[in-house]
């Protein structure tokens, strides 16, 4: 036997692929389709509601009730008149403008907040953090009637400063900030000491850099909550003019008659704009809740 055939004998005994690979691939397969098909399931699940909304928005009203879910054709002229029976531009800006100064003050106050109950040391300062956050346990809607009630004092009522000042303070924030200011070295803080920063400078120019997944986390949860906030704006509002996106929306679902159709393409475009905040910054939010969770 030649030097080549002895090569070529020994060769295949080495690199041939073995049961073993093929038996990991196919268990790594089904592993994955074990996984996968349930959450795609589950995910299809929970697009329905949204998929209904965006196919009902292009349907006439004598459609809405039927049980075909395709319109016959599509009418994209409900979206257009929208804007012909509500003032739904204002209402967007006013639902814009409230829950952006609602998450601005929400996420400054939570992050000096958190600074106090993480980075300085005070007495009583653990006991006075669990008190302020057992407030998570009340319901809003037991808060409605004292802040009403205060709005009233302070004649705030009907305006757009009394509906976002009790909004500005959420303990929420605080927790989720807190837990995330824990996770910064405390030899930063002492660094900085020595180099004469005092707790302002600490706090602007060292933990609010660091703690930017976590303020990024708080301030799309905060701006999602308060854009479709229904019940306070229900309760304080009196002037269409001041009326948010959601009060608008009643319109559609009066006493008059049901738009249905119209109310689903206001729907569809109120909500719009929050999906892809939500796509574009959802990192940031897993990102955030990671490392917040990681000491307590």
């Amino acid at each position: 036997m030649s030097t080549n055939e002895i090569a070529i004998s020994e060769t295949p005994a080495l690199a041939r692929p073995t049961a073993a690979p093929r038996a990991s691939m196919a268990r790594g397969l089904i592993y994955a389709l074990c996984w996968n098909v349930p959450l795609a399931l589950i995910a299809l699940t929970m697009a329905l509601p949204f998929i209904w909304m965006v196919l009902t928005s292009l349907k006439p009203l004598s459609e809405v009730g039927l049980a075909n879910w395709l319109p016959g054709r599509l009418r994209w002229g409900n979206y257009a008149r929208v804007f012909q029976v509500i003032d739904f531009a204002r209402y967007y800006w006013n639902s814009i403008f409230v829950a952006s100064w609602i998450t601005f003050l929400q996420v400054l106050t939570s992050a000096m907040a958190a600074f106090a109950f993480s980075r300085l040391q005070w007495p009583g300062r653990n006991k006075m953090f669990l008190l302020y956050l057992a407030t998570i346990m009340l319901p809003g809607l037991v808060m409605v009637i004292p802040n009403y009630w205060i709005m009233i004092e302070l004649h705030l009522v009907n305006s757009f400063t009394g509906l976002i000042l009790p909004l500005a303070f959420g303990p929420f924030g605080v927790f989720l900030l807190r837990q995330f200011m824990l996770t910064i070295p405390p030899s930063l803080d002492e660094s900085a000491r020595m180099d004469g920063a005092g707790p302002w400078r600490i706090f602007w120019d060292i933990t609010m850099p660091l703690s930017r997944p976590g303020l990024i986390t708080l301030t799309i949860f905060t701006f999602m909550g308060t854009y479709q906030n229904f019940f306070w704006p229900l309760v304080m509002l009196k002037s269409q003019s001041l009326y948010t996106l959601p009060i608008g929306l009643l319109y559609f679902n009066s006493t008059s008659g049901q738009a249905t159709n119209l109310l689903m393409a206001a729907v569809t475009m109120s909500i719009a704009p929050l999906v892809v905040i939500f796509i574009i910054l959802q990192k940031y939010i897993v990102k955030g809740i990671q490392i917040g969770a990681v000491k307590g």
